[in-house]
């Protein structure tokens, strides 16, 4: 194999392939573009794409296609040849700035919330030259934003960038004020971690719920789950490193900084981490991420499972959205230094995010909601549906002191004492980690840890990026008109720490008691999916994103329509999924399996009359019994799908929430509870198990 070096970005027209390959003023004209959002004339697109062309034939490429992030949560793309027709009869390869610029797909199949009609099948595709374009599958790949023909957004992608414009604007202001005027550009940059599980792909195939809805519908759990804690950071088994191994190849050749990869908390489950890269770029690497790892994964007889809980009663997936902001010339603004309680740069910053953290968290918690995302959120393995930040006792202690205008006594860098002579001494950090807080501050950065394993990461960075760059705009009005900058700034940092710190919780977030102390603070508690969408069509939400241009008042509503939507398919699919398995695999196995339990206790009796069949009995009436509750609770479940038909997304989804799971979560039960007393080679599905620990 290549070195590391040579194989990493060798799939990729990147910066230094671009300054090979182009003249000097197309090169520089690239950069404008890339670097300060220049436009790109027709004539440097036109260069720019036969280099591209050229470069991706060499690589073995045969087609191109504008690759792009519509609003069913994953990529689309078609592809088109490089080939174009000679009147001898052959063929040249081309490939025009025109073609590079702006593609056509069709836009009517693809989700609009009713910003399209479907016979309205006209949408472009424009060519974002902020992310590199890449080789995958012997096709040059074209990262694009995606519109409808009267220019609405109808995807993921240009909504997330004009938020990434809206928070340089307002960052730039503030920046301005403290007097850093060499400062050109304020990027957010991500750190997306990736949670997965991989299973053997034989048993996966024997699984209808897990083909059709990803996760386990029905499934006991097996003797040992993840109670050892053995699991977590072990040694990884030789089957998963060499998916593990391929994976990290693949990824290095896209460009990708998969850095760090490790056993998760529950069998079967892992993670990895990739390095920081600006938020726009991050996203489509996530996205590329996932694609590879199932791809990946099928070459190793594996599958990989996205699902947020794909298993009951072990840990699901999340994704840690790790988001910081940085400067062009090289500073992370969310850097305390060693004296943040003197850094007023730092602390303004900072108050902006506490700020738009406490005023917008039903946007941050619809960011993170889904279906899948409701079954991990607040069930002690995940943080609670309740949004609060970590800031750790020595941030808040800064913060403390502040507000009460006292002098703040650091404690310094402490030494951390191990109790071991050999071990070097090292710093101990200012905050410690806090895995049960949904937005933890974790040095330089924030984690936002409430996203699902399956999401794309644009949802919460758009949302993120908005509601700061929101506070910052307010942050320079006032700052920008005052006649004393210093007053003023000091007034502005004391009276957000006061009227925002109800958000701060540095505690346990898995206790009861947290519960009650943030219904105390009038913090929101949005529970599930269909609680929390309604606030995405607020009045002071709908405002915040028409005043920086992320979404007009359409666009978002088109979104709030979507993810209604795709709640009650899900729902839907997942329903008539388990009845599928509960008529057609369950009960006649169960019946077979009593049937068999009876015929041997009759033999029994005819060999020895007064033979004790209390055996076979008992286990023939429980089956029976359970049986019958299973199948009368899925005739409730045809009845509740036959009355949803007629009902809108929004009644629908309240309906979904309060009767088809709750419904849905009986007949598990009693599916469950068979399986316990079923013979396995009666039983038609693989066990929890075999599923979690074949590999």
């Amino acid at each position: 194999m290549a070195q590391i070096s040579e194989l990493f970005g060798s799939m990729v027209f990147g910066d230094s392939v671009m300054k090979e390959r182009l003249p000097k003023d197309t090169y520089k004209a690239m950069q404008k573009t890339i670097k300060e959002g220049k436009p790109l004339d027709i004539s440097v697109a036109n260069v720019v794409a036969n280099a591209m062309k050229d470069w991706a034939t060499e690589k073995g490429a045969t087609h191109y296609t504008h690759w792009f992030q519509p609003m069913t949560g994953i990529t689309a793309e078609k592809h088109d040849s490089f080939i174009s027709p000679t009147k001898e009869g052959g063929v040249i390869m081309e490939f025009s700035g025109k073609e590079l610029v702006k593609g056509e797909p069709d836009a009517s199949s693809f989700p609009s919330g009713g910003l399209r009609a479907t016979f309205e099948a006209r949408g472009y595709t424009a060519w974002d030259p902020t992310s590199y374009a890449f080789i995958k599958d012997k096709c040059l790949c074209i990262p694009t934003a995606f519109c409808a023909y009267g220019g609405e957004a109808l995807d993921k992608k240009t909504p997330l960038l004009r938020s990434m414009e809206a928070i340089n604007k307002q960052a730039l202001r503030v920046l301005k004020l403290f007097g850093n005027s060499n400062v050109t550009s304020v990027k957010t940059t991500v750190g997306p971690e990736q949670e997965y599980f991989l299973i053997d792909r034989a048993l996966y195939e024997k699984r209808k719920d897990l083909i059709f809805t990803g996760r386990t519908l029905f499934g006991a759990m097996a003797p040992k789950g993840q109670e050892l804690e053995d699991h977590y950071f072990g040694t990884i088994k030789p089957r998963v490193q060499a998916f593990m191994n391929e994976l990290n190849v693949e990824l290095w050749k896209l460009g990708i900084l998969a850095k760090t990869e490790h056993n998760e908390v529950s069998p079967a489950q892992h993670e990895l981490a990739p390095i920081f890269a600006t938020t726009n770029i991050a996203t489509d690497h996530n996205q590329l991420t996932m694609e590879i790892m199932q791809k990946t994964a099928k070459k190793h007889g594996l599958v990989c499972l996205l699902h947020e809980k794909p298993f009951e009663g072990v840990n699901g997936s999340g994704k840690h959205n790790n988001w910081s902001i940085s400067t062009d010339t090289g500073i992370n603004l969310l850097e305390p230094g060693d004296t943040p309680y003197e850094n007023a740069q730092f602390l303004i910053f900072l108050c902006a995010v506490i700020k738009a953290v406490d005023e917008y968290q039903d946007l941050l918690r619809i960011s993170v909601a889904s279906a899948g995302n409701d079954h991990r959120l607040g069930a002690n393995e995940a943080p609670p549906a309740i949004v609060s930040i970590f800031l750790g006792d020595e941030l808040e202690g800064i913060l403390n002191a502040i507000e009460s205008g006292k002098d703040y006594k650091s404690k310094g860098k402490v030494q951390m004492k191990i109790g071991v002579d050999v071990l070097p001494k090292f710093p101990k950090d200012a905050t410690d980690r806090n895995r049960t807080s949904p937005f933890a501050f974790t040095g330089n950065k924030f984690e936002f840890r409430m996203l699902g394993s399956a999401a794309s990461i644009s949802c919460a960075n758009i949302i993120l990026n908005t509601a700061v760059a929101e506070e910052l705009r307010q942050f320079a009005d006032e700052l920008e008109s005052a006649t004393d900058f210093r007053i003023a700034l000091d007034s502005l940092i004391k009276r957000v720490i006061k009227e925002h710190k109800r958000i701060i919780f540095n505690g346990n977030g898995y206790d009861e008691e947290w519960i009650a102390e943030a219904e105390r603070r009038d913090l929101l508690n949005l529970k599930t999916t269909p609680d929390a969408l309604p606030y995405y069509v607020s009045e002071k939400n709908l405002k915040l994103f028409s005043t920086h241009g992320v979404f007009t008042p359409n666009e978002a509503r088109a979104r709030y329509e979507i993810a209604l939507e795709n709640y009650c398919k899900v729902i839907n699919i997942e329903a008539l999924t388990m009845l599928d398995i509960a008529s057609k695999d369950i009960l006649p196995a169960v019946t077979a399996y009593s049937k068999e339990l009876s015929s041997a206790a009759i033999a029994k009796k005819q060999l020895i009359a007064d033979a004790d069949c209390g055996y076979e009995k008992s286990i023939v009436s429980k089956i029976a019994a359970l049986s019958g509750k299973l199948y009368d609770e899925t005739g409730v479940l045809k009845g509740l799908i036959a009355t949803a038909k007629d009902m809108g997304y929004e009644e629908l989804s309240r309906f979904c929430k309060d009767s088809i799971i709750p419904t849905m979560e009986k007949i598990r039960s009693y599916g469950d509870e068979l399986e316990t007393i079923t013979a396995k080679e009666y039983w038609p599905m693989p066990s929890y198990g075999e599923l979690l620990f074949s590999v």
